[in-house]
């Protein structure tokens, strides 16, 4: 029999003969390997989720247009919403939405008016209370505020008139009668359309009317591009702040990019109070752990004096006695690093599936992180152990025996 067969038979036999002492030892690294795994699954799913669940709730990425000084509103052009929407999409899935905004009159009073389409806002803003249905052809969607202010209600109707020539509009609204405004143009047409639905989000939302672009474009009489472009990005933070960096950085697209700060911190805070709480969790964790796996070593080392004192005598070297611990401690480590992978995945999975609605797959980097986590943790709780037993005095054993 060689050197290497012999050891692993005198580590086997070790291993066997103190059954007990193995299994505490395998079942101390087991539990911290399982519970670490499934903080670690959890805290790298969550986020994910969390971002998937945040993104139906409104945009984390604006783009406005630049407009010059003096100059006529163009809006952004298809073309560019194209282009902008082609860079966020380069660093990340992203749902988007355009808006252009016009300033109406409804019964002689201002209100803002937005052209949408109906199908992109919807998939952006799932959290919006539509009681109806969304703007189509001759139909607008008015928000509660508005709704509110001027007693409409769904199936009614609402006459709009297009106001404002400084958005380059063709109604004069600087005309005068007697050095004063005319009455004309509070008092004067517009086009009437009928109440489809009523939205209510508890913002800022609630205080405009929604139209289709179409309709919009009639109203005013002029085709031109969207104000603001939202995009929901599966990006956060650096990430997301990098995309809104590089659409600025282009400065000939003549659009200005940011990033929507109630979101993404929202995100970025949230994400950091999980990690923080796994990191705490898991120094606790690693310390129960070494201190389980330690004292079971202290044990077997206690019971394997005498055995260790007659070894020394015959003339095994200290060397020999560390490495033979050494390696028992791996294996218990290695065999509980492995089987708490496997507890702690279902355990991730069964949590994240009650609680979070969905499956994760086995993350084998986690996997291999756990196990030899296992095994260096196994080796620094028998440093101690070791160390005491390589300062056996063999003749003291002996004379006791």
């Amino acid at each position: 029999m060689n050197n290497s067969r012999m050891f692993m038979a005198m580590i086997l036999g070790a291993i066997f003969r103190r059954r007990s002492r193995a299994l505490m030892a395998v079942i101390a690294t087991m539990v911290g390997a399982a519970t670490l795994f499934c903080l670690a699954a959890v805290c790298i799913a969550v986020p994910q989720q969390m971002n998937e669940d945040m993104r139906p709730y409104g945009a984390n990425l604006v783009v406005a247009a630049i407009e010059k000084q003096g100059a006529e509103k163009t809006g952004i052009s298809d073309a560019m919403v194209a282009h902008t929407t082609s860079m966020v999409r380069a660093k990340s899935s992203a749902k988007f939405a355009t808006y252009r905004y016009e300033t109406v009159r409804i019964n002689a009073a201002p209100y803002m008016l937005a052209g949408i389409e109906s199908t992109q806002v919807r998939a952006l803003n799932h959290h919006w209370s539509v009681q109806g249905s969304w703007p189509s052809h001759g139909a607008v969607m008015v928000g509660s505020d508005v709704a509110s202010a001027l007693g409409l209600n769904v199936g009614g109707n609402v006459t709009i008139a297009y106001q404002s020539s400084d958005n380059g509009g063709s109604t004069t609204s600087k005309t005068t009668q007697d050095g004063r405004v005319s009455t004309d143009i509070l008092n004067g047409g517009g086009s009437t359309y009928r109440v489809a639905g009523i939205v209510n989000t508890g913002g800022s939302e609630d205080e405009i009317v929604y139209a289709t672009n179409a309709d919009v474009n009639a109203l005013s009489g002029v085709k031109r591009g969207a104000d603001v472009i939202e995009y929901s990005s599966s990006a956060m933070g650096t990430d997301l702040t990098a995309i809104a960096t590089s659409i600025n950085d282009m400065t000939s697209m003549g659009v200005k990019a940011q990033t929507v700060t109630k979101i993404s911190s929202s995100d970025t805070k949230i994400i950091t109070m999980l990690q923080t709480l796994f990191w705490l969790i898991s120094v606790v964790v690693l310390a129960l752990t070494f201190v389980g796996v330690g004292t079971t070593m202290t044990s077997i080392v206690s019971q394997r004096r005498n055995e260790i004192g007659l070894r020394k005598a015959l003339g095994a070297p200290n060397s020999s006695i560390r490495t033979e611990f050494y390696t028992e401690s791996v294996i218990y480590g290695l065999v509980g690093g492995g089987l708490g992978a496997t507890i702690g995945f279902w355990l991730a999975r069964l949590l994240c599936s009650l609680v979070f609605g969905r499956n994760i797959a086995m993350n084998w980097w986690l996997v291999g992180v756990a196990v030899v986590l296992s095994g260096i943790i196994a080796i620094l709780a028998t440093i101690r152990p070791v160390v005491k037993a390589s300062r056996i005095d063999p003749a003291v054993v002996l004379s006791e025996e």
